[in-house]
């Protein structure tokens, strides 16, 4: 929990990951060495932020994506989204300019949103929703749940695997954009046909909080249904609790990978949250096990 409560206190809204992504270099530097396997590690400025772990040959490659939602500063006062947000009028934001730190309030005004900072902030600064994370017996609650648990949860996939790749992306709450790249990267380095999807999706009417985490039948995309009842089999076998997940509209890095030019099957495995994109994202802590046991499990199967 203290890698999880580190990288929640990171701000790094699209665009703007160069922090988290190196936390995230610094954690695989600590540890691989006491991993099963030592990765090969792929990084820089070739790479742009991401970051990717090659495991042995690998078959089936995980993805998680490092950006969050947030905010950027226009002219006077006024605020404009990256990603998809909620807008909650009086919600405390966070940031820095070139003056210091930046502690405000979001005002909300119909279709128009602004900050109450006392001074002008530099236009185009990031802003984030102001971190408060509780975690009791049965939940954890913050801001920034999605995707920080899916980045927790690609780290303890790292400990056992054997054969793969674990890749973290960037821009993914705003458009996406570098995974054209990393998976031209990926089939010239060590080709997969198949990939997870490492993040958080929904608490509906159909998958609820303590059910185990959630394995997508689809969302707004529909990935090749042969392999989603590999998946859905092989989880039946796990014995980790699961449940299934049919909506019609959220996406994720899995889009990219069915709009790409390689024919990678691909399927989103993650655990459910409420109150999504706000202040208070809130995961069952045994919603979040299921969904490491299952990582572990799957990639050690497919």
């Amino acid at each position: 929990m203290k890698f999880l409560e580190d990288i929640l206190a990171i701000n790094s809204v699209s665009g703007d990951e160069l922090s988290v992504s190196q936390f995230i270099l610094n954690i695989i530097s600590e540890r691989k060495s006491n991993w099963k396997v030592t990765p090969n590690v792929f990084f820089g400025e070739n790479f742009h932020n991401c970051i990717l772990l090659k495991f042995g040959n690998p078959r089936t490659a995980v993805f998680a994506h490092m950006d969050t939602i947030g905010f950027m500063t226009r002219y006077e006062n006024q605020l404009i989204t990256v990603g998809g947000p909620e807008l909650i009028d009086g919600t405390f934001l966070v940031g820095n300019d070139s003056l210091g730190p930046v502690r405000c309030k979001l005002i909300v005004d119909d279709d128009h949103i602004y900050h109450d900072f006392p001074r002008a902030i530099d236009r185009g600064t990031y802003l984030s929703f102001e971190q408060n994370i509780r975690i009791d017996n049965q939940f954890i609650q913050g801001a920034y749940l999605d995707n920080r648990l899916g980045l927790y949860n690609a780290i303890e996939i790292c400990q056992t695997l054997e054969d793969g790749w674990v890749v973290f992306t960037t821009y993914e709450e705003h458009g996406g954009g570098s995974m054209p790249f990393l998976l031209d990267f990926i089939m010239k380095e060590g080709p997969v046909k198949q990939a997870l999807i490492s993040d958080i999706t929904w608490v509906t009417s159909g998958v609820v909080h303590n059910g185990g985490v959630a394995i997508s039948i689809r969302d707004k995309f529909i990935p090749r249904r042969t392999f989603i009842n590999k998946v859905i089999a092989l989880a039946k076998k796990s014995g980790i609790d699961y449940q299934l997940e049919v909506e019609d509209a959220g996406g994720s890095d899995g889009r990219e990978i069915q709009f790409s030019r390689h024919l990678i099957d691909w399927c989103f495995v993650g655990a459910p949250e409420d109150n999504v994109h706000s202040p208070n994202e809130k995961v069952a802590l045994h919603d979040l096990e299921c969904m490491i046991e299952m990582y572990q499990y799957l990639m050690a199967h497919l």
